[in-house]
């Protein structure tokens, strides 16, 4: 019987050709002779992807192969019994990973049957180190297209891409959401807060709802090398499994699947540190089968309160003196129902600080998360009479430290607001709540600075204003136990004297008035003139063309903390002047409306010399031959980011994939000076938005702190 061809879907087309979902709307209205549906639904037709590809080939529109798309295309075409598929390669993946590229290319030169035969082998070989996959059956002869389509995903991506592919076909096969993603840089700085100044990081790292392990391998980057995680979600488990044994196989790495509560895989273990981001909102987490158990420390949480159940039970699996820190949505901080669980944490010196986040920093993207620190007791130490609330998301207190001129140099660096804004959305999609991005390395900063500092002397400490203070245990034993950060840091003096704050609002506004000033002018000059009575047509290449003809050079950061540090000292990993800087990682998803600047962006003078970060794509083009801020505009556009990018449980841009169209040198220039007049406009209008909000806060704080007094009428004369 002939082997039936692959289905393709309308979106898979689009990725496929490199154009939007609109573009292959209106191929299918205006030309009859592309391909008819041959499967699907009537809301959701199918295409047989050879006639797809012909016809794309004959129109010039079929781009380089991505090896990660082919992967998702025989994953649909294949015959899933059982919704396992995933699960058994993944097994394949991590041993595939382990083979020098020429073995992996001879395997894929392999009859079908043999093919099959010694893939079966690979898997089984892998199976035990990985959860759910220790009965691998043997891959059979017409499963060889796919086999062959990982093997090239796997050679040409890497298998950490592979693996996510997988994964992201199961939770489309299942509907299994395995919770949600942890962004990069919220999973680096929970890392980070588990560390000791001046020891060594946390040998042993624990977390019971690791999803696909973004916490464990933010640990691992930092020096852990025992790491322990269960997932409801087999299949993330797995996934997880083979992210920490490709990133570092010397450490020690065991996942498992299942309830962590109800059916705990580690019930002996005593780690260093835990770090968790529990499932919100889950009222059948075994309250009344778990009644008696063990684990609740500090008493057992009433039904609605899961999240201080899992608080719980990462205290329960650390060492006495061992941090945890959780994610926690905000009513868990306030809700009735948890204040006598909340006033026990506080008198026996378990919570050691809470710390709001900014809305969009992780999924659900309109809700600002807070970070609890907390601390399994040590019946050998005095545990703090103070606990520390950061919130440095809205501070109320003019804070004068960050004067006018700070405020200014906020959004100075291109390379630093587009850094903030590559990490300012979550993976899961969505908006980031209005907010124009979050600065993480600011946010890190603040972050572990106030915590390190209270840490040295938690009675001592006098708190940022504004930013961070420290309470008293005593002071939050009321009839509330209300943990929210900004309860406690916005009741915090002002510390500044009435002149002095007259004069920080007066230099606000006249910064605020030179900004508007810029804008102004910015926003003059000739009108934008029609390209004609249709759109232009454009002859475009992709990346992986210019690269293949010279045009540019590709650079990545290494993958690994010690990779980083190496590439530091690389003069070839270090910025330049006019090279196009494009995030790896789209933490907004497909809807975050990332646009020209937003996605890619031109460093300047005050970027030369910086290494070049994790997650960050370097395009350096032959300047004879490339503007770059006509490179960058296109590059940015909404549809040519969209059609270059992978995945939805991590969604990641593919760079080579990205079109560019083919003009003239003179040209480019004159469009490279529009995209950078763009450019212009948009950073004097987050400054002057910037300005304006931290002008109403510093002089509306005054007027209601009694430092200022209301202005004097104008006379209406």
């Amino acid at each position: 019987m002939p082997k039936s061809s692959a289905l393709v879907t309308a979106a898979e087309i689009s990725r496929l050709a490199g154009v939007t979902r609109a573009t292959v709307s209106n191929w299918r209205r205006r030309h009859p002779d592309f391909p008819a549906p041959t499967g699907g639904t009537e809301a959701s037709p199918a295409y047989d992807l050879a006639a797809v590809r012909s016809w794309l080939s004959g129109r010039g529109q079929l781009p380089t192969d991505s090896a990660a798309d082919e992967l998702r295309v025989a994953l649909r075409a294949a015959d899933d019994h059982g919704h396992q598929l995933p699960l058994r390669l993944l097994p394949l993946v991590l041993a595939v990973s382990r083979l020098p590229d020429d073995q992996v290319d001879a395997l894929a030169e392999l009859s079908d049957v043999r093919l099959g035969t010694r893939a079966t082998e690979l898997a089984r070989s892998a199976a035990d180190e990985l959860p759910g996959t220790d009965d691998v059956p043997a891959f059979r002869a017409d499963r060889a297209d796919l086999l062959r389509a990982l093997l090239t995903c796997v050679r040409r991506d890497g298998a950490t891409v592979a693996a996510e592919v997988l994964a992201d076909h199961d939770t489309e096969v299942t509907g299994a959401s395995g919770g949600y993603h942890t962004p990069a840089p919220l999973a680096e700085l929970m890392a980070a807060l588990v560390a000791e100044p001046g020891s060594s990081y946390p040998l042993r790292v624990f977390d019971p709802a690791c999803g696909a392990g973004s916490l464990l391998v933010a640990a691992l980057g930092l020096g852990a090398r025992e790491l322990s995680g269960q997932d409801l979600v087999t299949v993330q488990a797995a996934l997880a499994g083979v992210r920490l044994r490709v990133l570092d196989p010397s450490a020690t790495s065991r996942l498992a699947a299942g309830d962590s509560l109800r059916a705990d895989a580690f019930p002996q273990l005593t780690a260093d540190a835990a770090l968790c981001v529990p499932p919100y909102g889950d009222r059948d987490w075994g309250h009344a089968e778990l009644a008696g158990d063990p684990r609740w420390l500090f008493g057992l949480p009433p039904r609605s309160e899961s999240e201080l159940a899992w608080a719980q039970h990462c205290l329960a699996h650390v060492k006495p003196g061992g941090p945890a820190v959780l994610l926690m949505p905000p009513a868990t901080a306030e809700r009735s129902a948890g204040r006598r669980l909340r006033a026990e944490l506080l008198r026996k010196g378990a919570l050691r600080a809470v710390v709001a986040l900014p809305a969009g920093a992780a999924t659900p993207l309109h809700v600002g998360l807070q970070l609890w620190l907390l601390c399994r007791p040590d019946p050998a130490e005095s545990a703090p009479r103070t606990v520390l609330f950061v919130d440095p998301v809205e501070p109320a207190s003019p804070p004068l430290a960050r004067s006018a001129s700070s405020v200014a140099r906020a959004t100075s660096s291109p390379l630093r607001a587009a850094s903030s804004r590559s990490g300012s959305t979550s993976a899961g999609g969505g908006s980031t709540g209005g907010r124009s991005g979050i600065d993480w390395p600011s946010l890190r900063e603040t972050v572990l600075d106030v915590w390190q500092r209270w840490r040295a002397d938690p009675e001592t400490f006098d708190g940022v204003p504004g930013i961070a203070r420290a309470v008293p245990v005593i002071d939050l034993l009321d009839e509330t136990v209300d943990l929210t950060p900004a309860r406690h840091v916005r009741t915090a003096p002002a510390a500044a004297a009435p002149k002095e704050l007259a004069e920080t609002g007066s230099a606000l506004l006249a910064r605020l008035r030179a900004t508007a000033a810029e804008l102004t002018a910015l926003t003059g000059g000739d009108g934008w003139s029609p390209a004609g009575e249709e759109r232009q047509p454009w002859r475009s290449a992709t990346v992986a063309d210019l690269l293949r003809g010279n045009a540019l050079t590709l650079l990545r950061a290494p993958a690994t903390t010690r990779g980083l540090d190496d590439a530091a000292t690389d003069p070839e990993l270090t910025v330049q002047a006019g090279d196009v800087l494009l995030p790896e990682l789209l933490r907004g998803g497909m809807s975050s409306g990332a646009g020209a600047g937003a996605s890619a962006w031109v460093a300047d003078d005050r970027d030369a010399g910086t290494p070049l970060g994790r997650h960050l794509i370097l395009l350096r083009p032959d300047p004879e031959r490339l503007d770059p801020w006509f490179l960058a505009g296109f590059l940015g556009a909404d549809e040519n980011v969209r059609s270059a990018a992978t995945g939805s449980t991590i969604v990641r841009l593919d760079p080579r994939r990205l079109r560019v169209p083919l003009l003239p040198l003179v040209e480019q220039r004159r469009y490279g000076r529009a995209f950078q007049h763009l450019h212009d406009l948009r950073a004097a209008a987050e400054l002057a938005g910037r300005l304006a909000d931290e002008s109403a806060r510093t002089l509306g704080a005054g007027l209601t702190g009694g430092a200022l007094l209301p202005p004097e009428p104008r006379d209406a004369s």
